[in-house]
Protein backbone atom coordinates (compact mmCIF):
# COMPACT_ATOMS: atom_id res chain seq x y z
CA UNK A 1 0.00 0.00 0.00
CA UNK A 2 2.80 2.34 0.94
CA UNK A 3 4.64 1.50 -2.29
CA UNK A 4 1.49 2.19 -4.30
CA UNK A 5 1.16 5.65 -2.73
CA UNK A 6 4.78 6.42 -3.52
CA UNK A 7 4.29 5.28 -7.14
CA UNK A 8 1.16 7.47 -7.46
CA UNK A 9 2.97 10.47 -6.01
CA UNK A 10 5.92 9.99 -8.36
CA UNK A 11 3.55 9.57 -11.31
CA UNK A 12 1.66 12.76 -10.37
CA UNK A 13 4.91 14.70 -10.04
CA UNK A 14 6.06 13.42 -13.45
CA UNK A 15 2.76 14.46 -15.05
CA UNK A 16 3.04 17.96 -13.49
CA UNK A 17 6.60 18.33 -14.78
CA UNK A 18 5.50 17.34 -18.28
CA UNK A 19 2.51 19.71 -18.22
CA UNK A 20 4.60 22.59 -16.90
CA UNK A 21 7.30 21.99 -19.52
CA UNK A 22 4.64 22.25 -22.23
CA UNK A 23 2.46 25.09 -20.95
CA UNK A 24 4.72 26.77 -18.41
CA UNK A 25 6.82 28.97 -20.74
CA UNK A 26 3.71 30.30 -22.50
CA UNK A 27 2.02 31.08 -19.18
CA UNK A 28 5.12 32.83 -17.83
CA UNK A 29 5.47 34.88 -21.04
CA UNK A 30 1.83 35.94 -20.81
CA UNK A 31 2.25 36.91 -17.17
CA UNK A 32 5.34 38.98 -17.98
CA UNK A 33 3.52 40.71 -20.84
CA UNK A 34 0.69 41.68 -18.50
CA UNK A 35 3.19 43.32 -16.15
CA UNK A 36 4.84 45.32 -18.98
CA UNK A 37 2.27 46.12 -21.65
CA UNK A 38 0.09 49.24 -21.27
CA UNK A 39 2.25 50.42 -18.36
CA UNK A 40 4.86 53.17 -18.10
CA UNK A 41 8.09 51.77 -16.72
CA UNK A 42 11.12 53.87 -15.82
CA UNK A 43 14.67 52.71 -15.34
CA UNK A 44 17.69 54.71 -14.25
CA UNK A 45 20.63 54.24 -16.56
CA UNK A 46 24.12 54.33 -15.11
CA UNK A 47 25.46 55.86 -18.33
CA UNK A 48 22.76 58.47 -18.76
CA UNK A 49 24.08 61.49 -20.64
CA UNK A 50 27.08 59.64 -22.00
CA UNK A 51 27.57 59.33 -25.74
CA UNK A 52 25.81 62.61 -26.67
CA UNK A 53 28.12 65.31 -25.36
CA UNK A 54 28.93 67.65 -28.22
CA UNK A 55 29.47 70.86 -26.33
CA UNK A 56 31.93 72.90 -28.36
CA UNK A 57 34.54 75.19 -26.87
CA UNK A 58 34.68 78.84 -27.90
CA UNK A 59 37.72 78.16 -30.07
CA UNK A 60 36.02 75.20 -31.77
CA UNK A 61 32.88 77.22 -32.51
CA UNK A 62 35.01 80.05 -33.89
CA UNK A 63 36.86 77.62 -36.14
CA UNK A 64 33.70 75.94 -37.49
CA UNK A 65 32.05 79.28 -38.23
CA UNK A 66 35.15 80.67 -39.91
CA UNK A 67 35.46 77.60 -42.15
CA UNK A 68 31.76 77.77 -43.03
CA UNK A 69 31.92 81.48 -43.84
CA UNK A 70 35.09 81.04 -45.87
CA UNK A 71 33.28 78.41 -47.91
CA UNK A 72 31.08 81.09 -49.42
CA UNK A 73 32.01 83.88 -51.77
CA UNK A 74 29.67 86.46 -50.29
CA UNK A 75 31.19 89.93 -49.80
CA UNK A 76 31.00 91.02 -46.19
CA UNK A 77 31.11 94.77 -46.52
CA UNK A 78 29.34 97.52 -48.35
CA UNK A 79 32.63 98.14 -50.11
CA UNK A 80 31.42 95.32 -52.36
CA UNK A 81 27.72 96.11 -52.25
CA UNK A 82 27.35 96.07 -56.02
CA UNK A 83 28.33 92.40 -56.15
CA UNK A 84 26.46 91.30 -53.03
CA UNK A 85 23.80 88.71 -53.94
CA UNK A 86 20.32 88.72 -52.51
CA UNK A 87 19.24 86.53 -49.60
CA UNK A 88 17.61 84.06 -51.97
CA UNK A 89 21.01 83.41 -53.58
CA UNK A 90 22.98 83.20 -50.33
CA UNK A 91 21.00 80.21 -49.16
CA UNK A 92 22.59 77.99 -51.77
CA UNK A 93 26.19 79.17 -51.47
CA UNK A 94 27.07 76.69 -48.78
CA UNK A 95 28.58 73.54 -50.24
CA UNK A 96 32.22 74.40 -50.76
CA UNK A 97 34.47 71.88 -49.03
CA UNK A 98 33.60 70.16 -45.78
CA UNK A 99 31.74 73.04 -44.12
CA UNK A 100 28.35 74.56 -44.88
CA UNK A 101 26.69 77.85 -43.95
CA UNK A 102 22.95 77.53 -44.54
CA UNK A 103 19.74 79.24 -43.54
CA UNK A 104 18.13 77.42 -40.63
CA UNK A 105 14.56 76.97 -41.87
CA UNK A 106 13.53 75.06 -38.75
CA UNK A 107 14.01 78.16 -36.64
CA UNK A 108 15.09 78.19 -32.98
CA UNK A 109 14.67 74.83 -31.23
CA UNK A 110 13.97 76.31 -27.81
CA UNK A 111 17.62 76.57 -26.85
CA UNK A 112 18.55 79.37 -29.24
CA UNK A 113 17.62 83.05 -29.21
CA UNK A 114 14.18 83.49 -30.78
CA UNK A 115 12.97 85.91 -33.46
CA UNK A 116 11.27 87.97 -30.76
CA UNK A 117 14.47 88.22 -28.72
CA UNK A 118 17.06 88.80 -31.40
CA UNK A 119 16.93 92.62 -31.64
CA UNK A 120 16.92 93.18 -27.88
CA UNK A 121 19.77 90.66 -27.58
CA UNK A 122 21.68 92.45 -30.32
CA UNK A 123 21.28 95.78 -28.51
CA UNK A 124 22.46 94.22 -25.26
CA UNK A 125 25.55 92.84 -26.98
CA UNK A 126 26.08 96.23 -28.62
CA UNK A 127 25.99 97.83 -25.18
CA UNK A 128 28.54 95.28 -23.94
CA UNK A 129 30.92 96.09 -26.80
CA UNK A 130 30.60 99.80 -26.05
CA UNK A 131 31.26 99.27 -22.35
CA UNK A 132 34.42 97.31 -23.17
CA UNK A 133 35.62 100.00 -25.57
CA UNK A 134 35.38 97.77 -28.64
CA UNK A 135 32.82 100.08 -30.26
CA UNK A 136 32.32 103.81 -29.62
CA UNK A 137 29.23 104.97 -27.73
CA UNK A 138 27.96 106.88 -30.78
CA UNK A 139 26.99 103.66 -32.60
CA UNK A 140 23.19 103.54 -32.62
CA UNK A 141 20.96 100.71 -31.46
CA UNK A 142 19.28 98.43 -33.97
CA UNK A 143 15.53 98.49 -34.57
CA UNK A 144 13.38 95.79 -36.09
CA UNK A 145 11.91 97.95 -38.82
CA UNK A 146 15.33 98.94 -40.09
CA UNK A 147 17.20 95.65 -39.77
CA UNK A 148 16.81 92.12 -41.07
CA UNK A 149 17.65 89.08 -38.95
CA UNK A 150 18.28 85.59 -40.33
CA UNK A 151 19.18 82.45 -38.39
CA UNK A 152 21.93 80.35 -39.97
CA UNK A 153 23.68 77.10 -39.15
CA UNK A 154 27.42 76.64 -39.64
CA UNK A 155 27.95 72.89 -40.01
CA UNK A 156 30.89 70.52 -40.17
CA UNK A 157 29.52 68.34 -42.99
CA UNK A 158 31.64 65.32 -42.04
CA UNK A 159 30.59 65.63 -38.38
CA UNK A 160 27.11 67.28 -38.48
CA UNK A 161 26.83 67.10 -34.69
CA UNK A 162 29.47 69.85 -34.68
CA UNK A 163 27.44 72.89 -35.65
CA UNK A 164 26.98 76.49 -34.59
CA UNK A 165 23.71 78.44 -34.71
CA UNK A 166 24.32 82.05 -35.77
CA UNK A 167 22.04 85.05 -36.15
CA UNK A 168 23.02 87.55 -38.83
CA UNK A 169 21.55 91.00 -38.26
CA UNK A 170 21.96 93.45 -41.16
CA UNK A 171 20.84 96.96 -41.98
CA UNK A 172 17.99 96.41 -44.41
CA UNK A 173 18.74 97.09 -48.05
CA UNK A 174 15.07 97.99 -48.54
CA UNK A 175 15.63 101.37 -46.88
CA UNK A 176 16.64 103.80 -49.60
CA UNK A 177 19.10 106.60 -48.86
CA UNK A 178 19.37 105.52 -45.22
CA UNK A 179 21.76 107.53 -43.07
CA UNK A 180 24.46 104.99 -42.22
CA UNK A 181 26.54 107.22 -40.00
CA UNK A 182 27.22 105.58 -36.63
CA UNK A 183 25.17 102.58 -37.64
CA UNK A 184 25.79 98.88 -37.30
CA UNK A 185 25.88 97.47 -40.84
CA UNK A 186 26.29 93.72 -40.23
CA UNK A 187 26.78 91.60 -37.14
CA UNK A 188 26.97 87.85 -36.51
CA UNK A 189 25.79 86.71 -33.08
CA UNK A 190 26.01 83.29 -31.47
CA UNK A 191 22.56 81.71 -31.55
CA UNK A 192 22.86 80.46 -27.97
CA UNK A 193 24.33 83.30 -25.92
CA UNK A 194 24.36 86.24 -28.36
CA UNK A 195 28.12 86.76 -28.29
CA UNK A 196 29.39 88.77 -31.27
CA UNK A 197 31.60 86.89 -33.76
CA UNK A 198 31.78 89.60 -36.41
CA UNK A 199 30.68 93.17 -36.86
CA UNK A 200 30.84 95.99 -39.40
CA UNK A 201 30.02 99.42 -38.01
CA UNK A 202 30.16 102.98 -39.34
CA UNK A 203 31.84 105.24 -36.81
CA UNK A 204 33.46 108.64 -36.57
CA UNK A 205 36.81 107.02 -35.79
CA UNK A 206 39.87 107.08 -38.02
CA UNK A 207 42.29 104.18 -38.34
CA UNK A 208 44.87 106.08 -36.31
CA UNK A 209 42.32 106.21 -33.46
CA UNK A 210 42.12 102.42 -33.35
CA UNK A 211 44.55 100.13 -31.51
CA UNK A 212 43.94 96.72 -33.12
CA UNK A 213 45.99 94.84 -30.50
CA UNK A 214 43.95 96.33 -27.68
CA UNK A 215 40.67 95.74 -29.54
CA UNK A 216 41.45 92.08 -30.29
CA UNK A 217 42.46 91.43 -26.69
CA UNK A 218 39.19 92.87 -25.39
CA UNK A 219 37.20 90.84 -27.90
CA UNK A 220 39.20 87.67 -27.12
CA UNK A 221 38.49 88.03 -23.41
CA UNK A 222 34.81 88.75 -24.09
CA UNK A 223 34.50 85.63 -26.26
CA UNK A 224 36.45 83.40 -23.88
CA UNK A 225 39.09 82.52 -26.46
CA UNK A 226 42.72 81.57 -26.03
CA UNK A 227 45.35 84.21 -26.80
CA UNK A 228 46.13 84.66 -30.52
CA UNK A 229 49.33 85.22 -32.44
CA UNK A 230 49.83 88.05 -34.91
CA UNK A 231 49.43 86.75 -38.46
CA UNK A 232 52.51 87.80 -40.38
CA UNK A 233 52.09 88.08 -44.14
CA UNK A 234 53.59 90.05 -46.97
CA UNK A 235 50.57 89.64 -49.23
CA UNK A 236 49.08 93.12 -49.75
CA UNK A 237 46.00 91.73 -51.52
CA UNK A 238 44.41 89.96 -48.55
CA UNK A 239 42.02 92.88 -47.99
CA UNK A 240 40.50 95.63 -50.11
CA UNK A 241 41.85 98.16 -47.62
CA UNK A 242 45.40 98.85 -46.44
CA UNK A 243 44.17 99.39 -42.89
CA UNK A 244 43.99 96.04 -41.14
CA UNK A 245 45.77 93.63 -38.83
CA UNK A 246 45.28 89.87 -38.69
CA UNK A 247 45.50 87.42 -35.80
CA UNK A 248 45.69 83.62 -35.65
CA UNK A 249 43.55 81.68 -33.16
CA UNK A 250 43.83 77.97 -32.51
CA UNK A 251 40.82 76.04 -33.75
CA UNK A 252 40.23 72.30 -33.72
CA UNK A 253 43.31 70.19 -33.01
CA UNK A 254 46.11 71.55 -35.16
CA UNK A 255 43.74 73.74 -37.15
CA UNK A 256 43.58 77.50 -36.85
CA UNK A 257 41.49 80.44 -37.98
CA UNK A 258 42.27 84.06 -38.72
CA UNK A 259 40.51 87.07 -37.22
CA UNK A 260 40.92 90.48 -38.84
CA UNK A 261 40.52 93.95 -37.37
CA UNK A 262 40.24 96.48 -40.18
CA UNK A 263 38.94 99.79 -41.39
CA UNK A 264 37.47 101.10 -44.65
CA UNK A 265 38.55 104.69 -45.16
CA UNK A 266 36.06 107.06 -46.76
CA UNK A 267 33.00 105.37 -45.32
CA UNK A 268 34.65 105.09 -41.86
CA UNK A 269 33.65 101.46 -41.41
CA UNK A 270 35.35 99.56 -38.60
CA UNK A 271 35.17 95.80 -38.83
CA UNK A 272 36.16 92.67 -36.96
CA UNK A 273 35.68 89.50 -38.94
CA UNK A 274 36.56 85.83 -38.81
CA UNK A 275 35.99 85.18 -42.50
CA UNK A 276 38.25 86.05 -45.43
Amino acid sequence: MKKTAIHLAFLSFTVLVIVFSIWGPEWLAGYKDRTVLDRINTQTSEIEGEGYRYRLSSNEKLYILSKALNGQSVPESEQNALTRPGEEEKEYQELDGNYAFIINHRGPTGKEITDEQIFSTCNQMLADLKEMGILPDAVKEVRGGEYDAVLYSAIDVLEPRNNVAVWKVSLSTNIKNADKRNRLIDVYLDGDDGKVYEFYARTELKWEDIDPDELIEKWRSYMGLSSPQVYETENPLLESTPYYKKYVFSGEGEERCIVTVGFYEGINELFLKISK
